[in-house]
């Protein structure tokens, strides 16, 4: 009504927009529209048809430039830590050759022991802060669930023929094969091969055994607990380059 009234009234024009601009933010977008329609029906009115509500909209920021400045303030924070500039200087005795691509989930390890080939996939480490619940606490495993840890892929091969599979993760100071398995590369895609019992069921000699055999080769506490470093390290830097990719692709 109070809007309808100016336009009657022989005021200017400029005296008449801040009040339609306010019943513009304050109606129902039903009414919104009404209003409008009126506006741009009213013969006799100096108002020109056009729309106010782009007017307002264009004064504040859309969600992609929030989401931007959330964006670059985290890559200021990820910056601003430690690790992600860190140089892991390799231990003179480590025994493998660290393959490791920009972009990549994971890092490989290779070397040559006694005729055989070992290679190994170290994935991203599984970080613990130090919280712990209740059920950790009574479970049996509690107290390696409470440690950070890095997940292990080993394969031993030999000139042709099967070769062994290790999955392993290793924690500070101790490394658990979870299973292992024999692998034949000739085996078709359409049959299924046995891969042994659970590790943890075979015979307790026999565990410390194949334990015995990878540390021969290089998976012992020395090399994992610089690998868990390696990999906190990687991951940091890893993440940046992500911030920065999505903050790419939002400015596009």
């Amino acid at each position: 009504m109070a809007f309808n009234s100016i336009l009657r009234k022989s005021g200017s024009f400029v005296r008449a927009l801040p009040v339609a601009g306010q019943l513009v933010r304050k109606n129902h977008p039903g009414h919104r529209t009404a209003l409008f329609s009126a506006i741009n029906q009213h013969k006799d009115s100096l108002v020109p048809r056009f729309h106010f509500s782009s007017v307002a909209y264009k004064k504040k920021p859309t969600s992609d430039e929030n989401l931007l400045r959330v964006i670059e303030s985290e890559i200021e924070c990820a910056q601003q830590t430690d690790d992600q500039d860190a140089v892991e200087e390799v231990p003179t005795n480590f025994p493998f050759k660290i393959i490791d691509s920009p972009g990549q989930q994971t890092i490989a390890l290779e070397r040559t022991y006694q005729g055989e080939e070992i290679k190994v996939e170290v994935h991203m480490p599984d970080l613990v802060t130090g919280e712990e619940n209740d059920e950790d606490k009574n479970s049996d495993e509690g107290e390696s669930a409470s440690q950070s840890s890095i997940p292990l892929s080993v394969s031993v091969s030999k000139k042709g023929g099967p070769f062994l599979e290790f999955s392993c993760v290793a924690y500070p100071d101790e490394i658990v094969i979870d299973s292992l398995s024999v692998k034949n590369p000739e085996l078709a895609e359409d049959q299924i091969a046995y891969e042994g019992p659970d590790f943890q069921d075979l015979d307790e000699n026999l565990q410390k055994s194949f334990h015995r055999y990878l540390e021969i080769r290089g998976i012992k506490p020395s090399t994992t607990n610089f690998l868990h470093e390696y990999m906190i390290n990687k991951d940091s830097r890893e993440y940046i380059v992500w911030l920065k990719k999505l903050k790419s692709f939002i400015q596009a």
